[in-house]
């Protein structure tokens, strides 16, 4: 069985520069470390929700802890608006 992750997040537009460099170097540590490639999608007519993509997954606890990780040690909540979390959902396919 494989899954899909989409993370999404409403970040500081003041800081949306940082922050797309900040995913960048997330997705690279992700895909060091667990081979999947992630992407970085805007909505439209809303440019402060940002929603990360993961396709593909087969080791779900593996992609979980170091995607939790690499956010972790990246700071990545640093750029959300403040009180705002990044929400994880997952389906299986």
């Amino acid at each position: 069985m494989a899954f899909s992750y989409y993370i999404y997040y409403r970040i500081d537009p003041a800081r949306a520069a940082e922050c797309e460099a900040r995913v960048k170097d997330l997705f690279a540590a992700v895909r060091k470390a667990t081979g999947i490639e992630g992407r970085l999608m805007r909505k439209r007519g809303e440019s402060n929700l940002w929603m990360e993509i993961y396709l593909n997954v087969t080791d779900d606890a593996k992609f979980e802890w170091e995607l939790a990780d690499a956010a972790g040690r990246l700071n990545v909540q640093e750029f959300l608006l403040p009180g705002t979390p990044r929400h994880v959902e997952c389906f299986e396919h």
